[in-house]
């Protein structure tokens, strides 16, 4: 394990270096490449912004995909957006936006995807809901569990899954020969601790917060099982690089403090690192 760690990291630190290298001129490829999916895909918050791309989604010329496309040597065609779900893959997001399947076709070779966490406000809302819970909350050790209970794990398992679900499969069968990966969320916060006021949430809403970032990224693990596509897993190696770390250690930033514009969301070295997973994915036999 420690021997995989060390690769894993050798990894990160090879596709930050490409990540901040300057980007190759454009050249004809044999592989098509399709990103597509949510902020967390989009790499929003991180600069600089994707040339070309509506400025409306936010789209990192950092983020993996870029990164994966560069180290690889992948023609890519990005259409992830900041804030988007999984109904946006079949009605355009914002006026002037196609479909994020549309950028699907039959001579798709690769294609990568994060999704789910904008379903239904999950992710968004439950941070919203935690972060109010603890101003209206006074007192109570898990303020956000006792006012939510399980409303926001039983969205993802009753709509989030099957919508996740039924969009790889429409990816599969717009892409038939296509390898698709779909990427599993980074973790948001640490396992037993807070760092208020920098994430401003109970610490009794801990595991509240964990558990269902778990039970999101399980659903997508699901959803990739049921559909024969490749889940990327990011939970083991993103434990202890969550908002609450230190600059230079952390791929998450914080709610306040943050040291990009779009808090609570993958930075550089977060985006990097999930490249070098989509990558080790990639390269697996």
């Amino acid at each position: 394990m420690r021997s995989r760690t060390k690769q894993f990291w050798l990894g990160v630190v090879a596709v930050v270096a490409l990540a901040l290298a300057s980007p190759p001129t454009a050249a004809a490829s044999p592989i098509e490449y399709v990103n597509l999916g949510d902020s967390f895909s989009a790499g929003n918050g991180v600069l600089p912004l994707a040339p070309g791309a509506d400025l409306r989604c936010l789209q990192s010329e950092q983020n993996f995909a870029h990164v994966v496309a560069r180290h690889q040597g992948y023609g890519l065609t990005d259409v992830s957006c900041g804030g988007a779900a999984t109904e946006d893959f079949y009605a355009p997001q914002f006026e002037g936006i196609r479909p994020q399947l549309d950028a699907l076709s039959p001579s798709t070779d690769v294609v990568t995807v994060m999704i789910g966490g904008n379903d239904n406000s999950v992710f968004s809302g439950a941070i919203v809901a935690c972060v109010r819970a603890v101003l209206t909350g006074a007192g109570t050790v898990d303020p956000c569990r006792q006012q939510n209970g399980s409303s926001f794990e039983d969205t993802i398992i009753g709509s989030t899954l099957p919508s996740v679900r039924q969009a790889l499969r429409d990816i599969h069968t717009r892409a038939p020969d296509a390898t698709v990966l779909i990427i599993g969320y980074p973790w948001l916060i640490p396992a037993a601790s807070t760092c208020e006021p920098a994430v401003p949430v109970a610490l009794g809403d801990v595991p509240y917060l964990r558990t269902l970032q778990r039970t999101l990224n399980d659903a997508v693990r699901r959803a990739a099982a049921d559909t024969d596509t490749t889940f990327v897993d990011m939970s083991a190696v993103s434990e202890g690089h969550d908002a609450c770390q230190p600059v230079g250690v952390r791929w998450v930033e914080p709610l306040l403090f943050a040291d990009q514009f779009v808090p609570m969301h993958p930075n550089a070295l977060g985006e990097a690192a999930i490249a070098a997973a989509v990558i080790e994915a990639l390269e697996s036999p």
